[in-house]
């Protein structure tokens, strides 16, 4: 065998990266690589009961935030009246301490910005709005000042300004996220949340004086903290995560290493605040509803106290709406987003909202008949149901009481009458956000965007492993629920597991966390695991670079999937998923084919369903196409059989000289016919065919929606594969992924897993240079921890790329 010198001009910390995957709608926060977790975890949420509840520090009301205005109750009559009247969202209220002025956020859509509210002459005032986030602001307790959290310096940072000046001073400079200031005074210091990264996450109480901070709770990703402080400046109550819950708990600031609990639930205490007495702490929890509730419990303790509002004052005529939604006539659950006439989205009083980031639409699930609220005038309705049907606008007047109207969605092609089946395989039910959802909780979200089976994984937060509780439960009737598990070695890279009938431990290991850190574990053990149960495992959101064999790019690839995937260890590579380039990874996917290795493809959206700011379940998914019924078992098969294409919005239909995707060409011919239907909600931009990795045909794409059909001859490769791909145009609902997509599963020339010779050798060429860049980044992480089985497993995918540049 031939000495192979590969020259390896890789600058390992060049994070220069041309990204084509979704990144980020608000703007952009220095240290956030996954803005998905900041706006999801830091930003307002939008719900029709109350949120965010501050009780007045003069008299017996509370302001609280509510259908995206702020909304004051008297506590006496359980009358809460509307106080804001802007399109946009209104949420995180505090007092000023004369009881005279509000001063809360306003979310545009697109960024925040802080605005004081005076009660007196109910005018508004915007007391700050950079061109970067604006979070928290609160007075001080002498009313000079507001204290806010900013990203006016590129991280999030605590600010203050002085109201007699305005003048802006920013208080911490760490570069980590630092939110939720309480100034207690310039001797006590300031208290705020701190996170860092990976690492722990915590409350400081900081010296103003000599800058120094000490914790007072430290937890491991802490994405609901939040917390209030007595009127004594002693007692501080704090929302904190146990195991799948939060908890609400007190510490004395003076002496924090001691800590009580004070109340826990099945659902979440939120956004905890002291009366002025000191003697009650108000949250806001979600019902089984998913509906924000306004709840307080004594500071000593005992059972929580709802707090019912009798009346919702408007503070405007308002009429009621029946919306009823058909597809082809025929009534069915459909996916919404409402807007009364200034923009400001209308959603029901009951079932979880959410904000698409992509395109900016508040939605929710109707299940064929919802009614809304909103002020007299014009509502704008859209609607649509999965892939299938084109988006629908359609203009009601509210000009009664009681309003119907009807929604009629028309269906651009039926996958399921030609025996197509659609599936996301890689979400998560509860993921760190607001709601606790139950697996029931998502079968209107499935037939809303008519997908047929899903799989939720669980997966871990920090330390924290997620619901194994649910792990046997299933629901085999359609649409069919299971769930898997993300195994989630964060260095080597994420794995999704389906069909396992038991769950793989450790959930984690490798470098950057606490236990399990030098751990010599590979990759291939889970993948393993799964395939000896008849299960399949494979990468999840593997390329989230348009070029991964670019300098910077080979960098941005999971360190262990080169190795795996050559080895043939891996079944499947996810090639659709919000959180990662399709088209990237399909050139990393064209290449293992190349290898000759059926590697097959799956798609998940990764969505995190009980957070507000999400894109939909099934946003990116796969098309099976079963023998017979649909069943775990056969979609399994489907799956590992290559019967499928990958979509976040067009759907195909490919065939080679009569042959479907998975099937194989055998033939003497020098060419072959080909045939391409394409049905899509959206115009896309062009037809790609590839052989072996190289485009041979390019088509133009269509302006309209509808379905199209295409066809022409490609030359016949001694060995090798083909695929169909649809790409670029429009992004518009249904799509809620960066730029339209799908490809299909390979056809193959003479049998499963051929290859024609000097293409096989370039990718492994490629793929060597890439493999020499995984195991330089293991060893830099390892460092000098012993790791020889890891290197062993790399040297075996080296030795067989050798083996086929050599043969």
């Amino acid at each position: 065998m031939k000495v192979h010198l590969v020259l390896l001009s890789i600058v390992l910390f060049n994070t220069s990266i041309v990204s084509a995957q979704w990144t980020n709608r608000y703007p952009k926060v220095d240290g956030f690589g996954h803005h998905v977790y900041l706006e999801g975890y830091e930003l307002p949420v939008l719900n029709a009961g109350p949120t965010d509840p501050a009780p007045s520090p003069k008299n017996n009301q509370i302001v609280f935030s509510a259908k995206g205005w702020l909304w004051l109750m008297d506590m006496d009559s359980s009358k809460a009246k509307r106080i804001t009247f802007s399109s946009y969202m209104d949420s995180s209220p505090n007092w000023s301490p004369k009881g005279n002025q509000i001063v809360f956020v306003r979310d545009t859509g697109l960024d925040t910005k802080i605005v004081v509210l005076d009660l007196i002459s109910n005018k508004e005032s915007v007391l700050i709005d950079t061109k970067a986030l604006d979070l928290d602001p609160i007075f001080s307790q002498d009313g000079k000042f507001v204290y806010y959290a900013s990203a006016e310096n590129g991280s999030i940072d605590i600010w203050r300004m002085e109201l007699s000046t305005l003048e802006k001073k920013a208080i911490t400079k760490e570069g980590d996220l630092e939110r939720l200031p309480i100034f207690i005074s310039p001797e006590k210091g300031i208290i705020y949340l701190k996170k860092k990264g990976f690492s722990y996450d915590s409350i400081e109480l900081l010296n103003l004086n000599n800058g120094i901070s000490t914790p007072l709770a430290e937890e491991n990703f802490t994405s609901q903290a939040a917390f209030t402080l007595s009127p004594d400046n002693r007692t501080l109550a704090y929302t904190w995560p146990k195991d799948d819950c939060y908890e609400l708990r007190l510490l004395d600031i003076l002496i924090p290493e001691s800590n009580l609990l004070l109340t826990k639930s099945n659902n979440l205490p939120l956004n905890p605040k002291f009366s002025s007495d000191g003697k009650w702490i108000y949250y806001n929890e979600y019902n089984n509803d998913e509906r924000a509730e306004l709840k307080r419990i004594s500071v000593n303790g005992g059972s929580p106290e709802k707090l019912e509002i009798n009346d919702w004052n408007w503070n405007m005529p308002t009429g009621k709406l029946k919306i009823i939604s058909k597809v082809d006539d025929e009534v069915k659950p459909a996916r919404m987003s409402i807007t009364d006439a200034s923009g400001h989205p209308i959603i029901p009083e009951t079932g979880i909202v959410h904000s698409d980031g992509q395109n900016g639409m508040v939605f929710f699930y109707s299940g064929g008949e919802i009614e809304i609220e909103a002020p007299l005038g014009e509502v704008t309705i859209t609607a649509v149901h999965g892939f299938s049907t084109v988006k629908t606008i359609k203009n009601v007047i509210l000009n009664e009481p009681a309003n119907k109207t009807e929604i009629n969605l028309k269906r651009i092609w039926d996958a399921r009458s030609n025996g197509w089946y659609s599936g996301d395989n890689h979400f998560h039910l509860n993921y760190g956000g607001t709601n606790q959802l139950d697996p029931p909780d998502i079968v209107l979200d499935l037939k809303a965007e008519d997908l047929d089976i899903a799989f939720p994984l669980l997966a871990n937060l920090g330390n924290r492993f997620l619901q194994q509780d649910l792990w046997n439960w299933k629901r085999e009737e359609a649409p069919i629920i299971q769930f898997g598990q993300e195994v989630r070695s964060h260095f080597l890279g994420h794995l999704g597991l389906i069909g396992t009938k038991e769950l793989y431990w450790p959930w984690v290991w490798g470098p950057n966390y606490d236990i399990y850190g030098r751990d010599d574990r590979s990759n291939s053990e889970p993948l393993r695991f799964a395939r000896s149960q008849g299960a399949l495992g494979g990468y999840v959101h593997p390329v989230s670079v348009r070029d991964p064999f670019s300098e910077s790019g080979s960098r941005r690839i999971p360190i262990a999937l080169i190795a795996d995937c050559v080895l043939g260890e891996s079944d499947l590579m996810e090639l659709g998923c919000l959180w990662s380039d399709e088209i990237g990874t399909a050139a990393l996917w064209h290449q293992i084919l190349n290898l000759g290795v059926p590697l097959n493809i799956s798609a998940g959206s990764d969505v995190m369903n009980d957070l507000y700011r999400t894109m939909a379940i099934g946003a990116t998914r796969v098309y099976v196409k079963p023998k017979g019924n649909l069943t775990v078992e056969s979609y399994l098969e489907s799956l590992k059989n290559g019967k499928s294409f990958v979509s976040n919005g067009p759907l195909i239909e490919f065939r080679v000289h009569e042959k479907e995707v998975g099937d194989v060409v055998k033939t003497t011919n020098k060419k072959v016919s080909w045939t391409l239907d394409v049905h899509a909600a959206v115009p896309f931009e062009k037809v790609e065919l590839f052989v072996n990795g190289k485009v041979v045909s390019t088509k133009k794409g269509n302006k309209k929606t509808g379905s199209i059909s295409y066809k022409g001859t490609i030359e016949v490769p001694s060995g090798g594969w083909v695929t169909a791909r649809v790409s670029g145009g429009v992004v518009e609902w249904p799509l809620m992924d960066s730029y339209p997509f799908a490809e299909s599963s390979p056809i193959w020339f003479n049998k499963i897993g051929s290859t024609d010779p000097p293409v096989s050798k370039q990718a492994a060429k490629d793929l060597l240079t890439l493999l020499l860049v995984s195991e330089a980044r293991l060893k830099n992480g390892y460092g000098e921890n012993p790791i020889p089985n890891l290197l062993s497993h790399f040297d075996k995918a080296k030795q067989r790329l050798l083996e086929i540049i050599d043969d």
